[in-house]
């Protein structure tokens, strides 16, 4: 399938990566160090070609170190479907000042001779995938990435696995904190309540205090107030309202979480003050836990805007 070119429309040329040659070329022919000599050749004829992603970084740099194991494992699953341009901006800074590099790692993606998209900072290996595949077709045979096996694990109710796959990554890449809040999560999902909070607790405050460490201390909040399932147990054959929203409380807990939206949705309807209105809180905190892009977030905050308003 051709690369198509986000603002025109029009297919843009890319190398054939479908051949026998093309998946068994080297590495160093797509994975290139630049400098002043190739700058033009690589980067801007280049690209004419086919897409080049230029990886801006320096020695000093931790999450640049972080970065480049990643694009370079990507830049050979790709198998020449786009060159990794890798610049060290101590030793060329004007080439760095020229393509106008303020902080590092910046990844630009070239194509056409232009500047199509970039992104700054060492993104976890998932999302930099999602990014590529909005501009060039990922390898059919491509293996699933490790936070892939690891939220299929998750799934599948394997919480251990997860957990081994995380702490793999927080090993190998320190500096990208999301992988510690997934290791958070899968640790709280084996019921380890107390790891997973201290391991929220050491990340640095602006991860710390963000919408994905808030959602796994969400999960935290809610197994801690949901009742037990003894406690649950009296409650049976009661529809008062402490009744459901305790029962709501501890579907959410157990992860059964549109189960609980819908009974937190439903005591609104009916009893929309309980607890000054705990109903509504409590469902702006599960959509917190799932996260914004979450496709129970996305479809009950529609349904409490329409209850609402």
């Amino acid at each position: 399938m051709p690369i198509v070119d986000p603002r025109s429309g029009e297919p843009i040329a890319t190398p054939d990566t479908s051949s026998p040659q093309a998946g068994g070329a080297d590495p160093s022919s797509y994975i290139v160090d630049i400098d002043m000599s190739n700058f033009q050749q690589v980067v801007l004829e280049g690209s004419m070609q086919g897409p080049v992603l230029l990886d801006c970084w320096a020695p000093w740099c931790e999450p640049c170190k972080n970065l480049m194991p990643v694009l370079e494992k990507l830049a050979k699953e790709y198998a020449g479907a786009f060159v990794l341009a890798k610049l060290n901006i101590e030793d060329h800074p004007q080439i760095a000042a020229q393509l106008g590099v303020r902080s590092v790692p910046d990844v630009k993606l070239i194509m056409q001779g232009q500047l199509y998209d970039q992104f700054q900072g060492a993104l976890p290996e998932k999302q930099i995938r999602e990014w590529l595949a909005q501009y060039i077709q990922p390898p059919a045979d491509a293996p699933e990435s490790p936070e892939e096996q690891a939220q299929a694990a998750l799934a599948a109710g394997d919480a251990a696995t997860a957990r081994t796959i995380y702490q793999r990554l927080v090993e190998e890449y320190p500096q990208q904190y999301d992988y510690q809040i997934e290791l958070a999560g899968a640790v709280l999902a084996e019921g380890n309540a107390a790891d997973a909070s201290a391991i929220l607790d050491n990340l640095p405050p602006e991860h710390r205090d963000g919408p994905k460490a808030r959602g796994v201390r969400a999960r935290l909040e809610f197994g801690e107030e949901a009742p037990s399932h003894e406690e649950l147990a009296n409650l049976e054959g009661r529809g008062d309202s402490e009744a459901r929203y305790k029962r709501a409380l501890r579907q959410v807990a157990d992860g059964d979480y549109e189960a609980g939206l819908e009974g937190l949705l439903a005591l609104m309807k009916s009893d929309r003050q309980y607890q000054d209105e705990a109903p509504r809180k409590t469902l702006l905190r599960v959509f917190d836990a799932l996260g914004a892009d979450h496709p129970l977030t996305v479809t009950y905050r529609r349904k409490l805007f329409a209850l609402l308003y």
